[in-house]
């Protein structure tokens, strides 16, 4: 990570956390074979050499298709894939060093050290757990004997978990990343277009005491301006909470419980959110989620863009929806006489130059100090400037140096004029952002603004699309089917290519399904969207839960290859033979992820879907896996078999022509 520029941040603290799962995986296969040998008799030097003479295959076999899985997060484009490209790379490093140092430094030391515990007397509890592992391992036993006796059942439960899975998918609500409590909120205020910088002062120090009055607020920074536009009737507020140990609610629950307070102020609106560490582009909104409208005629955007902003604000599942369009805006028109003007003598310039005298910044004049200098700015009075009745004040002055009334040459009507024309990809745009209503995914309410576009009939230049973290969503929701899709294709090559077998990887893929029913389970139990962080937590998944199956059939391999064993009696002894090795590393992994699921702290929920989706899965596929495993590989071989079959028939039958020269 130091080479690479690399820092510790969430992510990289994500892939250290998993790696301590994954990188004794290794060293545990290669010390329990060894450790058999020595408990066979062999000597603990002969036992590391043999031991790791024959599990080194399985441990390459298992790094590079563990490595594989990583191919398509590294390639996965836009800010979803830069982001989660460290994490990827962090972990493939640590895995490719374990996989070294369990190949080299392990068998040397288990040469050194097992000779010290070969002759020494077992404790109780090494006695206790032996006889329980004793009794699992035979428990194990006859189950695996009825289901090889019983292979249809086995079949059918890898065929239901396969759909099961993809119903899961279909169902299982989605989002992009997590919502976190990262202890900070963001919020911002809006009154009427029309009112006046006194009122909004008082307004906003109304909100500021309601907002600071709560329990679990620290404190409050406020300021009243927009940050996306020049206007004056909004402002910004950042809000401190309180750490977690003396805090009682959640950030979510604190913005539901200040929305209401807020809202009986008149002519006033709060919009609150919880600050993220993950926040993906759009535009300056007051809320998390954006929807554009974009139209090539601002007429018709403003006739639209409200029609719009009502339809979503009657979605129960949108709360706090409001829109960037500042269209109510009071102006109040001058409309010259020209002819009444001229008798005086008075151009329209003149005109110009008394208003901007009056409520312009005009700068006459240049005060110098010993020290500074300061700008002489010419206007009316304060109590000239307001009301519509200050126009009626301003005088003209004529070219003979008269003073002639504005109202004489002028007529004055109020109207309405827009505050801020916002823009986007050089169309006029308006931007309608929303929060999410607890207990709605974004996946969810995606839909249901898509089910609004057909209900209004938007015309043909209107053009509705999501931004920021709501469109990263959206694409990312189209691609991920194809990415778990590239991992399996990728992971299915390098397996093919080191078993030089077409049949063998799809026997080590079948215990995918498991993994994937058993983390969305998970997810679905606890309440959790499937998001970003929990598609990294399937894909690692398809690197992990594939070990158990790369194990069994390596063994059930060489024994058939050496003893010529049959493929019934082969994976039978491969998987009581290999039991113990598959639960300690499937407990390794399970354990490695378990603070990921349960941890807490500040932004522990951007890290929990990787563990739940990780735990659930390893649970649940060691649980089936260890049984289907044994029944695909002897189906498959009997497919193989039969296909050998014909080829051996045509070679025997066909005449061998031999020339002579």
């Amino acid at each position: 990570m130091y080479l690479l520029n690399y820092s510790i941040d969430n992510l990289s603290l994500m892939a250290l956390t998993i790696a301590t799962g994954f990188v004794v995986d290794d060293a545990i296969v290669v010390v329990e074979n060894i450790m058999r040998h020595v408990e066979q008799g062999m000597s603990p030097s002969e036992a590391a050499y043999l031991g790791a003479k024959e599990i080194g295959f399985t441990i390459v076999s298992i790094t590079v298709s563990l490595l594989a899985v990583f191919i398509p997060l590294l390639l996965m484009g836009g800010i979803v894939g830069r982001l989660f490209r460290e994490f990827s790379v962090t972990l493939s490093i640590a895995i490719v060093v374990s996989a070294v140092v369990s190949l080299t430094l392990t068998p040397t030391m288990s040469s050194r050290l097992l000779r010290r515990f070969t002759h020494e007397k077992p404790t109780r509890f090494a006695r206790v757990s032996e006889r329980g592992f004793t009794g699992l391992q035979g428990l194990y036993a006859r189950c695996l004997d009825w289901i090889l006796r019983h292979q249809v059942a086995a079949l059918a439960l890898t065929v239901g978990t396969v759909a099961f899975t993809v119903f899961l998918y279909v169902v299982v609500p989605k989002g992009l990343f997590p919502q976190q409590d990262t202890g900070m909120l963001m919020g911002s205020t809006e009154a009427s277009q029309d009112v006046s910088f006194p009122a909004m002062k008082i307004y906003q120090e109304q909100v500021n005491a309601i907002v600071s009055a709560d329990p679990d607020v620290e404190h409050v920074v406020s300021f009243i301006g927009s940050s996306n536009a020049s206007t004056g009737n909004a402002g910004n507020l950042f809000i401190a909470l309180k750490d977690k140990p003396g805090r009682k609610s959640t950030a979510d629950e604190i913005i539901a419980r200040l929305r209401p307070k807020v809202g009986h102020l008149p002519g006033m609106r709060l919009f609150l959110q919880s600050v993220q560490d993950l926040r993906l582009g759009g535009r300056s909104a007051r809320t998390q989620y954006q929807y554009t409208l974009q139209d090539a005629t601002l007429d018709e955007l403003n006739q639209w863009a409200p029609r719009v902003l009502e339809k979503l604000r009657s979605l129960s599942a949108l709360k706090d929806v409001n829109t960037d369009q500042q269209t109510a805006g009071l102006q109040l028109g001058v409309t010259l006489d020209r002819e009444r003007a001229a008798r005086f003598g008075i151009l329209p310039q003149a005109v110009d130059e008394a208003l901007y005298d009056a409520f312009g910044q005009r700068q006459v004049a240049v005060s110098y100090t010993q020290l500074n200098y300061y700008r002489v700015v010419l206007e009316a009075a304060p109590m000239q400037q307001s009301g519509p009745e200050a126009l009626r004040r301003i005088y003209v002055s004529t070219p003979t140096g008269g003073q002639v009334p504005l109202s004489e040459i002028a007529t004055f009507g109020p109207g309405n004029a827009s505050l801020a024309i916002n823009h986007q990809g050089q169309f006029p745009a308006t931007t309608i952002s929303f929060n999410l209503a607890p207990g709605i995914a974004l996946g969810d309410a995606v839909e249901l603004i898509h089910k609004a576009e057909g209900q209004l009939h938007f015309p043909d230049s209107l053009r509705g699309s999501f931004q920021g973290t709501a469109q990263a969503f959206k694409s990312s929701t189209d691609s991920q089917p194809w990415l778990i899709l590239a991992a399996l294709v990728t992971v299915y090559l390098v397996l093919g290519m080191l078993y030089e077998s077409l049949i063998h990887p799809i026997t080590i893929l079948s215990t995918l399904p498991s993994a994937g029913v058993g983390a969305l389970l998970a997810l679905s139990a606890f309440k959790t969207e499937f998001s970003i962080i929990a598609l990294i937590g399937i894909i690692l998944l398809i690197g992990i839960v594939k070990k158990n199956a790369i194990i069994l059939v390596d063994f059930a391999i060489e024994s058939r290859r050496s003893r010529g064993t049959t493929a019934a009696v082969a994976i039978r002894e491969a998987s009581l033979l290999r039991f113990r090795p598959l639960l300690m590393t499937t407990m390794a992994a399970l354990l490695g992820a378990l603070p990921l699921a349960i941890g807490g702290g500040t932004g522990s929920e951007l890290r929990r879907p990787l563990g739940i989706a990780m735990v659930g899965g390893l649970f649940l596929s060691q649980v089936v896996t260890l049984f289907t495993t044994p029944v695909i590989y002897l189906w498959l071989d009997r497919i193989q078999a039969r296909r050998k079959e014909p080829l051996a028939a045509s070679l025997e039958a066909k005449p061998v022509a031999t020339e002579l020269s």
